[in-house]
């Protein structure tokens, strides 16, 4: 990580990768949810409203791979102060939030008609609410570091503390009586048929490259502003 350190080198690496992540990202989502409305057969207990998993799944895991990014930078920039780190952190929390706000979204139209309610307060979906409030919490403490235009090490505490939610949403499943379904796939294989899995694996990859395309554009949109923002200020102490 410490090659990635020099911004210039970074810039570098991440112009020609954007493209490279984003546009097979997006064919990968198309063909994802095309397959998975057109090709794949209803599910025998849940019917056509199974087919909102191809965003709903993906949308989850993104949500928590957000926070454990922002969790990784935050250490980096807390114990081996790398310069990017905190960009990086703050480029993963916008679409990070937007992530679990999907998530949060389509899991109460899929709850809807299968457990005869918009929201339970239960482990899975609580917790998931949890993390889209801290997401909207890191965005406000690292925006307001950033105006001051210092190193804050108050959102990288935040971040690194917060950490703490993502096992809970994890295996909330298992700890408490909930009406959301256990863990379906895992090391050990997938409960899902897999007349029903493979438009799944095509969005989840789909997704994941899309929002590290995403990362990338907002990283280089933040340098670019740091960049803009101390050459304006060199030009007023002139």
């Amino acid at each position: 990580m410490h090659i990635l350190a020099n911004p210039a080198r970074f810039l570098s690496i991440a112009r020609p990768l954007t493209p490279w992540l984003g546009w097979p990202g997006l064919v990968l989502i198309v063909a994802g949810i095309v397959g998975g409305l057109f090709f794949t057969p209803q599910d025998y207990l849940q019917g056509q409203s199974v087919r909102i998993m191809y965003v709903h799944v993906p949308a989850a895991w993104l949500g928590m791979a957000g926070w454990s990014g922002i969790a990784v930078s935050s250490l980096m920039q807390l114990i081996w102060r790398h310069p990017l780190a905190a960009v990086a952190a703050r480029a993963i929390a916008v679409p990070g939030a937007l992530f679990s706000a999907i998530c949060l979204a389509t899991g109460s139209i899929w709850g809807r008609p299968t457990w005869g309610t918009w929201w339970e307060w239960d482990g899975r979906l609580t917790s998931m609410l949890v993390l889209f409030f801290l997401y909207l919490g890191y965005i406000a403490l690292s925006s307001a570091g950033a105006e001051r235009g210092s190193n804050d090490r108050i959102s990288a505490i935040f971040g690194v503390v917060g950490a703490a939610n993502i096992p809970v949403i994890h295996y909330s499943v298992e700890w408490w009586r909930t009406l959301h379904q256990g863990q379906s796939i895992g090391l050990g294989g997938s409960k899902i048929d897999p007349s029903l899995l493979w438009p799944l694996l095509l969005t989840t990859l789909g997704f994941t490259l899309l929002f590290g395309a995403i990362v990338l554009m907002r990283m280089r949109a933040l340098l670019a502003e740091a960049k803009v923002a101390s050459r304006l200020k060199r030009m007023a102490s002139e």
